[in-house]
């Protein structure tokens, strides 16, 4: 029943993402279609206290349910193969969902047009320099050059290229490497607590992998953020491989992607000092210090824009890594609601002028808070 509760919550995520379809772009030209799509337009657009409603509705269900799960995997209620078998459902529901909290996926879709169809730099041409593209009637930030590195390119444009300049083809496409991304990065945490915890593995994995916020960045809005932490936790695995070339390069892809990834330098420095030194390798230190770098990664991206729900990727696969500190656990899962709450406000108002930046700081502060004392009431109840 659990299982089949979080499907249809995850059905409904769903369903939900279409509500908020641009209102200057039309999925297909499919009379029956256009039909549907306006029903779904009509509430995210024109009955905002409706969607605010059955936003926060889905996100009280999947944050219910996922507590619960996880309850039920440190109690071993579930296998392996029921874990993985949930996880897939999810992935399969999700991929053709509309990306609905973002307008970056079609960002990507047009650096990589930029090459495709105008034969010209990304690095040195934004959106804006089309004019005539039909894209532009729908898209966000087209006044932006290409801000992410060039091994991305390298991934999006041979999908620009398969999608046949279609739109539907072509986000379906370019969400498969965010489908990639959730997928490797739990499949690399689960393997290496395999070999270094394989106790806490399924716990791992159920935080990471089920965790709200990572479903709803990586499956529905489809940030490339989830590419990049695949390749960098792809790196961790090959230390333990005891493979280091590989595990540089997949450093070195990662920060191809994105270069967050880059602070963590010093750790693969440092795992490379302590191979070469024959030294055994304390890795919860690693991960404690590679969560405090990326923290670091998340201030500095905030202080030169705001907080975005997505940044927290960076920092929950090193959390997922430390299951047995319950104290982060309960932290950064009070985070990813709070984080998830700043799309209410937008939801409701649309827009994103005062009274919303207030209303914003509010509701992510207060769940950090319950969360702390969550954390508490668990810790002395266990005495």
């Amino acid at each position: 029943m659990l299982r089949l509760a979080w499907i249809i919550t995850t059905f409904s995520l769903f369903l939900y993402s279409f509500t908020q379809i641009d209102l200057g772009l039309t999925l297909t030209r499919l009379s029956c279609w256009q039909g549907i799509q306006r029903k779904f337009q009509y509430i995210g657009y024109f009955n905002r206290p409706l969607s605010t409603a059955f936003y926060l509705g889905i996100l009280f269900f999947l944050f219910g349910f996922y507590f619960l799960i996880l309850k039920a995997v440190r109690e071993r209620r579930f296998t392996s193969k029921q874990l993985w078998q949930l996880i897939l459902t999810t992935v399969v529901i999700l991929w053709f969902s509309y990306n609905a909290f973002s307008y970056d996926l079609f960002n990507y879709i047009f650096d990589a047009r930029i090459i495709t169809i105008y034969h010209q730099d990304p690095y040195q041409h934004k959106a804006l320099d089309f004019p005539d593209d039909p894209m532009l009637g729908f898209m966000h930030w087209t006044h932006r050059l290409y801000p992410y590195g060039p091994l991305w390119l390298a991934f999006t444009v041979p999908l620009s290229f398969l999608g046949w300049q279609k739109l539907v083809p072509t986000m379906i496409l370019f969400k498969g490497l965010a489908v990639v991304g959730y997928l490797g990065s739990s499949w690399f945490i689960y393997k290496i607590l395999e070999k270094i915890n394989p106790k806490t593995k399924l716990v791992s994995l159920t935080i990471f992998a089920l965790n709200p916020l990572v479903i709803i960045e990586s499956l529905v809005s489809a940030h490339n953020d989830i590419f990049m932490m695949m390749l960098v936790l792809g790196g961790f695995w090959f230390w333990l491989k005891k493979r280091p070339i590989l595990a540089w390069l997949m450093l070195f892809l990662s920060v191809g992607i994105k270069f967050a990834t880059g602070l963590l330098l010093p750790i693969f420095l440092l795992i490379t000092f302590y191979q070469w030194q024959k030294r055994k390798i304390n890795w919860g230190r690693i991960w404690l210090v590679s969560f405090g770098l990326m923290i670091g990664a998340l201030l500095m991206a905030t202080g030169r824009t705001e907080l975005q729900p997505w940044y927290l990727l960076w920092v929950l696969p090193f959390v997922a890594l430390q299951a047995e500190n319950r104290f982060f656990t309960w932290l950064t899962i009070s985070f990813s609601l709070g984080c998830l709450l700043r799309y209410a406000p937008f939801l409701y108002y649309g827009h994103w002028n005062p009274p919303v930046p207030t209303i914003k700081l509010w509701l992510t502060i207060l769940p950090v808070g319950l969360g702390f004392i969550g954390y508490l009431i668990e810790k002395y109840a266990a005495r």
